[in-house]
Formats: C-alpha cells, sequence, structure tokens
C-alpha cells in the first residue's frame, strides 16, 4: 500500500485482506479457516475460539448459525465487539467509555 493512506486506512484494508486470504480468496470462510485465521493473526483473542464451547459463544455473538459460513459482515460484527472491549480495558481514563454500537 501507498503512504499516502493513513493508518486506520491500512488497518481497515489489513482487515479486510486477512480476511479473504484466511477464505482462500471467497466472500465467506468456513469455522476451521475462522480458527486458523484467529490462531495466526489474533493470539490474544484464540483462547475463545480453541473448543467448541468457545465457538459457539463467538459464532453466536456474530449471529452466525450453526454450520453457516461466515461472511465478512458477520466478521466485522466480532471485530466491533473487540475494538469496544479492548478499547474499555486499556483506555487510561476511567471516565471515558467506548458506546460504539454497529447498526
Amino acid at each position: 500500500m501507498d503512504s499516502k493512506y493513513s493508518d486506520l486506512e491500512l488497518a481497515i484494508n489489513t482487515l479486510v485482506t486477512e480476511f479473504h486470504q484466511a477464505a482462500d480468496n471467497a466472500a465467506s470462510m468456513n469455522t476451521t479457516q475462522f480458527q486458523t485465521m484467529i490462531a495466526d493473526k489474533l493470539p490474544g483473542f484464540a483462547k475463545s475460539v480453541e473448543n467448541e464451547e468457545g465457538l459457539t459463544k463467538v459464532l453466536d455473538q456474530m449471529e452466525v448459525k450453526s454450520g453457516d459460513d461466515i461472511s465478512f459482515q458477520k466478521f466485522w460484527t466480532l471485530i466491533d465487539k473487540q475494538a469496544v472491549q479492548l478499547f474499555n480495558a486499556t483506555h487510561t481514563e476511567k471516565n471515558t467509555k467506548c458506546n460504539c454500537v454497529l447498526h
């Protein structure tokens, strides 16, 4: 990517690129591809999906039904939730909370 892009634009590009690489350049990925991507690219979150119970909970958060593939839109829902949790956990000002909501 060209340096004319901001860090935020580069981060969004990385999310999209990593998703499609994990999905073998398809529009969606199966749960095995999802678990592999999470283990490789989000190791801090990987423990959440390493067993069937954790995977089911995360799929429920993304509103993915059992046996369905995961679209980028559903993946983005997870990223939103993770970003808000990370912000709230690491932000130094106690009176600042992220109340971001995806519609």
